[in-house]
């Protein structure tokens, strides 16, 4: 409907302008400004809308993380020193009388450095059926020095249920490191931790049917209670009904009309390409260590008069040789140490009136008036803020 909408204006708008430049006897560049400055009017709307699909999180549609303990075999010697990662020993031990190795046998001369003991985790997407293949994370508990070159074996896979999920097997990729006597080394990526992509097959699916529900509740990713108001009236606008109320300013709940539950997947496709101006709170984030500022869009400050200090403190040490006089008896050459303190104030501090900003452009010019460097502008920041002057939540990462 907006596409169509669109196309009908952008035709009517050529015919306006056609007109009108034939009679008036325009050239055709003017005609041209015409036409942008028509779908600028029209369409300035949908260009700042973001998709619902970016706004909000459909209930059930989610990922699930797994995690499960493993063995990794094959190591060129850079596995668990089994004295020290008892469980390491354990677990070997316990796998090989599984596999019908003699309970009796002794296994207290075991030294091998080819196994380590390693923690898998997986992110189980949404809807995913038996027999879909996952990417699996592997990562050292012990003293293994690297994964290189070795095997996962079949390893369980739980969700915070208890439940296994999928199962985890084959060949690990991870990062290396070597060196030489000389105590030098190269190191690429993390060698005691990996990756194996599709190391794992879906064993259980969700339990969770998208087709069956009768209400469906969205979830907002930046709660907002105006953001939330205009979800619901974007979706009520599209459904034609009242079936879509904000709860809180988080949750959309969303009664699915008796017409489209027979199509719960098209009318949340239809949904997803729904455009929603997101509304947002007031905030400056500064970065500390980086020197970073980000602003928000409805940031303010009101009317403030800042007059920043400029002192510097150098301290100089030179090293001087004193020795002793020349015809003196039993003086020794030393080194000594002089030291230069230097203090320098600058003289243009001068008091600077912060007029109140109605936009963000205006409130970034006056803040770079004052001809400032990004370290002293976030102390000039808390400054404002601790006086009350600016309108805005200051997060400090």
């Amino acid at each position: 409907m907006p596409r169509l909408m669109n196309q009908v204006l952008s035709s009517l708008s050529r015919r306006l302008v056609g007109k009108y430049a034939r009679a008036r006897q325009l050239p055709l560049p003017l005609a041209a400004v015409g036409m942008v400055v028509l779908s600028l009017f029209f369409g300035g709307e949908a260009h700042c809308a973001s998709r619902l699909k970016d706004v909000v999180n459909f209930e059930g549609v989610r990922d699930n993380v797994l995690v499960g303990y493993g063995l990794v075999v094959g190591l060129n010697g850079t596995g668990d020193t089994l004295t020290n990662s008892p469980f390491t020993e354990r677990s070997l031990i316990g796998m090989l009388e599984r596999l019908g190795i003699n309970e009796n046998s002794d296994f207290s001369t075991i030294k091998t450095k080819n196994i380590a003991a390693v923690m898998v985790t997986a992110t189980l997407p949404p809807f995913s059926a038996q027999g879909t293949r996952i990417d699996v994370s592997v990562g050292t508990m012990g003293d293994a020095k690297s994964l290189q070159g070795g095997i996962l074996l079949v390893t369980p896979l739980q969700g915070a249920d208890g439940e296994v999920y999928a199962v985890a097997q084959g060949a690990v990729s991870s990062g290396f490191s070597a060196g030489g006597q000389s105590g030098s080394s190269v190191t690429k990526g993390v060698p005691t931790s990996g990756r194996i992509a599709n190391g794992a097959i879906v064993e259980r699916e969700v339990n969770f049917h998208l087709a069956d529900l009768s209400v469906l509740r969205l979830s907002l990713r930046n709660p907002d209670f105006t953001t939330a108001r205009r979800v619901s009236d974007v979706i009520n606008r599209h459904l034609n009904g009242a079936v879509a109320q904000a709860v809180d300013s988080s949750t959309v709940r969303l009664q699915i009309p008796p017409e489209k539950r027979g199509d719960v997947v098209g009318m949340v496709t239809d949904l997803e390409q729904l455009g929603v101006e997101p509304d947002q709170v007031a905030k400056v984030v500064i970065d500390e260590q980086s020197g970073v500022i980000v602003m928000g869009e409805n940031v303010r400050i009101n009317t403030v008069a800042i007059a920043q200090g400029n002192l510097t403190i150098r301290i100089s040490e030179t090293p001087q040789v004193s020795q002793p006089g020349a015809f003196s008896q039993g003086g020794t050459t030393t080194t000594v140490q002089r030291s230069d303190v230097n203090i320098e104030e600058g003289k243009d501090s001068r008091l600077a009136l912060l007029k109140t900003g109605v936009s963000l452009q205006e409130v970034v010019q006056s803040l770079n008036a004052l001809g400032i460097g990004p370290r002293d502008m976030i102390s000039i920041l808390q400054s404002i803020k601790a006086a009350g002057a600016l309108q805005a939540d200051l997060e400090l990462l």
